[in-house]
């Protein structure tokens, strides 16, 4: 595409007061053209160098042969080259005024790299690609990922998620995981995706999570191009893809934004600011205009360039707390001598409130691991203005639980009724993710107590926890049939699994988990309202036995559940319902389509008139081991 003028005097008044908020148009490498040579135009940020130049496979890497041209007293350069075509290769070479020796630094810009250990950026054009997704972009504008929508996320790992062992246990291309992930997302039920890091990082082990290239997606699985078709071809299938984002820090390789012009430009200078000692990487400085500039592009540049429908934003309590990781003497208090971090927390109110203002139909989703109040509520109120919040504490408290013998299990019955006490507080995303099947944590299927008939059930169980819960809902790659094996990023989930019974039962109840949660209003509509969620019983910890009521926005509209965390089968249990009538058994984990033993409630149950637990109706069900049945109100009375 041509871009004639590139970075005007009003791009250079909005960049200096950090108003600029698309900055990918403007800086990195855009083929253009001038005065009828077509070319490339190149523009870095770099304010204390005394010399920048392009260096590329076009001039073979001759650092004095492109030199770039300061603008005024921006701190910016840059140059038109000739003939630099797509896919050239380049990277600026950046001689510091202060004396540091000239480095070769990748674009800050760049729309993508050579493949690791390269690091070379490449020009590239991201404007070619045609979209097919403006269906999908329509019913997003229709709030289909409204906190009353159903959100129902798959996360995954790109290279771990399936590989080609015959090829040398390569990894999935963008365009072969258009097929295979995509149909398989679909056939699931999941309503999005929340891909790991896409952009480019050097070490694989970092999972994406040490990004050094923002702006360009990892190279090991193809072109820009094919990310896109990927892409669109999830939101044809009304697929939201949503992208785990990383502003809280970045690594320290050499060629990467660390000490870019010889100056710490974008980190702290002090490292009791400017350093996560326990991930041994830099800490951006949010306070600098241009830092601020440079992350909110990138925020939009996702969402933009690439039609991304929401971002998880990574370990932001790592932001907002000063002395976070860190030990006494080692981190500098507020002005106001406190441990926030007040310029981190003013960054992440204003991209919240810009992302909003510019894409109100996407998501904004924290990682925050304390009890900061008010994440995911408006600026306005004093809050972070998140759209979501990771519920860390039903994720803790859950699995904890769910890893006793269930015969200890009454005397920590608070661990799964305490959420109640705070479940309203943010608009809660509920994650079994990533985090929680690695470094020794074992898979879910294995931190499970009892036999392995029982490790499934409690499986099924944890699962039918999480879909029943008020909330939106997260599951990592592996746990929706049973992985045994913790997740190893080197190597492909374990599917030959799914030839197994009890693995595929797991699998086809977390299947019918999505069915029944996109298509019944009570377990969606009031997910972040108190009006969705009301206990019938939550005291019979003696049983290990829970039963609530979800609703809609239709009261009447009602979903009972109820939840034996012990295998012993409860024959003749009583609770109270609101309504008469018949009540159908639309869900029971213990079906044997689920590898249970089949033990129900013949499809369905007749309220009778006698009072139980403060309603004016009861039912008797058979309750069965380590199971959840799930009832929907039929026809009343």
């Amino acid at each position: 595409m041509i871009k004639p003028q590139l970075l005007s005097d009003y791009d250079l008044h909005l960049f200096g007061e950090g108003s600029h908020y698309r900055l990918y148009d403007k800086m990195g490498a855009h083929l253009t053209e001038e005065n009828g040579v077509k070319g490339t135009h190149f523009a870095v940020w770099a304010p204390s160098a005394q010399y920048v130049s392009v260096v590329g496979d076009f001039n073979s890497w001759n650092s004095a042969e492109n030199p770039m041209q300061p603008v005024g007293q921006t701190g910016i350069w840059t140059t038109f080259i000739p003939k630099v075509t797509q896919g050239a290769n380049y990277k600026y070479w950046v001689t510091p005024s202060n004396g540091v020796p000239s480095s070769e630094r990748s674009d800050p810009y760049g729309f993508f790299a050579e493949v690791r250990p390269k690091t070379a950026s490449r020009v590239w054009d991201l404007d070619v690609y045609k979209w097919q997704d403006s269906d999908w972009m329509e019913k997003r504008r229709k709030k289909a990922q409204a906190l009353d929508a159903p959100i129902s996320i798959y996360e995954v790992h790109l290279g771990s998620w399936m590989r080609v062992p015959e090829e040398e246990n390569r990894w999935l291309t963008y365009r072969e995981m258009a097929d295979k992930l995509v149909n398989y997302v679909a056939d699931m039920g999941f309503t999005h995706i929340e891909l790991l890091p896409i952009s480019e990082h050097p070490l694989d082990m970092s999972w994406g999570y040490q990004t050094v290239g923002f702006f360009s997606p990892t190279s090991r699985f193809g072109e820009p191009d094919d990310l896109m078709y990927l892409i669109d071809c999830l939101h044809q299938k009304n697929i939201g893809v949503i992208v785990d984002w990383v502003p809280a820090h970045f690594p320290k390789d050499g060629h990467g934004l660390g000490m870019f012009d010889g100056t710490h430009l974008y980190e702290h200078a002090d490292p009791r600011q400017g350093e996560h000692k326990e991930w041994g990487t830099y800490i951006f400085n949010y306070g600098r205009y241009e830092v601020e500039n440079f992350l909110t592009s990138n925020a939009f540049f996702w969402l933009d360039k690439y039609h991304i429908d929401g971002l998880r934003v990574d370990a932001v309590a790592s932001m907002l707390y000063l002395d976070y990781g860190r030990r006494d003497g080692e981190w500098l208090a507020n002005e106001y001598g406190g441990r926030e971090n007040i310029e981190a927390i003013n960054f992440l109110k204003k991209l919240n409130e810009r992302i909003y203002l510019n894409y109100p139909d996407v998501m904004t989703i924290a990682e925050e691991s304390t009890a900061w109040p008010l994440v995911s509520r408006p600026t306005y109120i004093g809050g972070l203005g998140f759209g979501q919040k990771w519920d860390m504490g039903w994720m803790h408290d859950t699995l904890e639980y769910m890893q006793l013998e269930p015969v200890h299990r009454k005397y920590h019955h608070n661990q799964l009724t305490f959420r109640a006490m705070y479940m309203f507080s943010e608009n809660f995303n509920l994650p079994l993710s990533h985090d929680e099947v690695v470094y020794g944590k074992r898979s879910l299927l294995n931190k499970m107590p009892g036999d392995i008939w029982q490790q499934f059930a409690n499986l099924r169980l944890l699962f039918g926890n999480m879909f029943m819960n008020p909330a939106k809902k997260l599951i990592f790659m592996g746990g929706e049939f049973g992985q045994w094996n913790e997740w190893n990023h080197a190597s492909s989930l374990d599917w030959h699994l799914l030839d197994y019974p009890l693995h595929k039962g797991v699998q086809n109840w977390v299947r019918d988990l999505n069915k029944l949660y996109k298509t019944e209003p009570a377990l969606y509509e009031n997910d972040c309202n108190q009006q969705g969620f009301e206990w019938i019983d939550c005291q019979d910890c003696e049983q290990s036995v829970l039963s609530f009521m979800r609703h809609g926005k239709d009261h009447s509209d009602a979903i009972l559940v109820v939840f034996n965390y012990t295998p012993v089968v409860r024959h003749s249990y009583t609770v109270g319902a609101p309504y008469g009538g018949v009540w159908k058994e639309v869900l029971n984990s213990d079906s044997t389509e689920y590898g249970g033993s089949g033990i129900g409630n013949f499809g369905q149950v007749i309220a009778t008139d006698d009072h139980k637990h403060a309603r004016p109706h009861m039912l008797t069900l058979t309750l069965p081991p380590l199971g959840v049945v799930i009832f929907k109100l039929e026809k009343q009375k």
